[in-house]
């Protein structure tokens, strides 16, 4: 996927004139918000379980060379295979060497981000294999030509009348007169033009929310059962994942997906939660038959004994995202690459380079949202301003940003001139704000006063307050 991040302010700019988009998002705006404080309303540990995933993650971390190897040597053990992608064209090589291997021409697709990552599917339909994305989600998008824009609900931009006119566009062999008004006609449309390409696949490739270490088992959790009929159905089935979702054993994973379900969706549980050990063994009645697992690295363990080393902890829930008031207004296209929102901040530099997506760490206000709803506590906004900082001191924003941080970095270590400073301006603002008290324009302040009002500052300055109560 080609990245956009550098042009975010652009991007917002058209997200923010798009009628459609700004209808759907009201959606995120309340429902995933009221359903995850419902979930953790009814769930007195709920805090204490996130810090257990925290530290379950933590240590993960810090063995994370000794987990992947115990995995590899399980799901081998159990008959399958365990193939490494350093690069996104390394695992995009062994995917397709295994799909032309089983003289695939079509392949079914649970939803998975590290596949969106690595640009799988225009590499199998580069090379005359037709991917199919089975999520009903996904499916929307593909059909429209999008990439995903949440997380979890890869579609959440699209409203339901965009959904019906993508329908009656592409399913052009149904009856014209057909009724698409409700969801669930919708639902039914896309699950029967799906069914027959479960059964014709040729090769599933599914994502993974975990890695069991002990046992050389893969986890993926769902809510329609597609992510189900990718693996069982066709003769291979491959598993996409990076190499931070292992987790030690069985019970681990049990505390991660207590944390997973409520954070994304408000679920107790997610519909589907299914465990795949290796290919069909002879007493199995379906299965694959051949299981292979491709771990992407594409730049996790450089990460490793970095201070950006704790975003590997995600366990792609979307809460952050459902809770940030930037992604409420613009959206996850608006960000420009695979991850959106305040995790995609700070994982889009770290995996293309903060030189390709500098705008993305300040497109936050650090209201620290994000890093109160994390189930595995990641601190966001620390890592934010951490790479606020890397961008500033490799020169990457322009000379006017540089110098007024300068100005600011010169007034605040001189606490004085600083004071004097602020006594002044907000006395000469406030009287220049006259009766109105605030300014439809201000030299030096454009950026805010081209969409609002600034509000004229109004008696003493804090610092005159404190001292007065003192």
């Amino acid at each position: 996927m080609e990245s956009t991040a550098h042009l975010f302010k652009d991007n917002v700019k058209r997200a923010l004139n798009d009628a459609h988009l700004q209808q759907a998002l009201g959606h995120v705006r309340t429902k995933f918000i009221d359903k995850r404080q419902q979930a953790m309303a009814a769930l007195p540990e709920f805090e204490a379980l996130r810090d257990a995933g925290r530290d379950l993650k933590n240590h993960v971390l810090s063995r994370l060379d000794e987990y992947l190897v115990e995995f590899e040597g399980n799901v081998t053990k159990n008959g399958g295979h365990v193939h490494w992608g350093a690069t996104p064209a390394e695992a995009r090589k062994i995917i397709l060497d295994i799909c032309r291997g089983a003289g695939a021409k079509t392949v079914t697709k649970g939803k998975t981000m590290v596949g969106e990552e690595i640009g799988i599917n225009d590499h199998l339909a580069a090379n005359g294999i037709e991917p199919i994305e089975t999520d009903l989600g996904e499916y929307i998008i593909q059909l429209r030509g999008e990439a995903p824009s949440h997380i979890i609900a890869p579609s959440v931009h699209v409203t339901k009348d965009q959904v019906e006119e993508t329908f009656r566009k592409v399913h052009t062999d149904l009856d014209p007169n057909r009724n698409l008004s409700e969801p669930s006609s919708l639902l039914h449309e896309a699950r029967v033009k799906l069914r027959g390409r479960f059964i014709a696949a040729d090769v599933g490739i599914t994502g993974a929310n975990f890695l069991i270490a002990n046992s050389g088992t893969t986890t993926i959790v769902t809510n329609e059962g597609n992510g189900d009929l990718t693996q069982t159905l066709p003769r291979i089935h491959i598993v996409l994942a990076g190499i931070e979702k292992i987790v030690p054993s069985i019970e681990d994973a049990g505390l991660l997906l207590r944390l997973l379900a409520r954070s994304a969706t408000g679920q107790e549980m997610s519909a589907y939660t299914t465990f795949s050990t290796g290919p069909r063994r002879p007493e199995d009645v379906d299965g694959p038959e051949q299981f292979h697992v491709v771990l992407v690295d594409n730049g996790r363990s450089k990460l490793l004994g970095t201070e950006f080393e704790e975003m590997l902890r995600c366990i792609r829930c979307g809460a952050c995202l459902n809770h940030c008031p930037i992604y409420h207004n613009v959206g996850g296209h608006a960000y420009g690459w695979v991850y959106a929102g305040p995790i995609g901040a700070i994982t889009t530099p770290a995996l293309i380079g903060i030189e390709h997506s500098a705008p993305l760490p300040e497109a936050s206000s650090l209201c620290g949202r994000c890093e109160s709803v994390c189930p595995v506590r990641i601190p966001i906004p620390k890592m934010l301003r951490a790479w606020r900082e890397e961008a500033f001191e490799r020169r990457l924003h322009g000379n006017r940003a540089r110098w007024a941080l300068k100005l600011w970095a010169a007034l605040a270590t001189r606490p004085a001139l600083y004071r004097l400073a602020t006594r002044v301006g907000a006395g000469v603002l406030g009287a220049l704000g006259g009766k109105r008290g605030r300014f439809a324009a201000l030299p030096f302040a454009q950026a805010w006063t081209a969409h609002r009002d600034l509000p004229a500052p109004q008696g003493r300055t804090f610092m005159a307050m404190y001292r007065g109560k003192k």
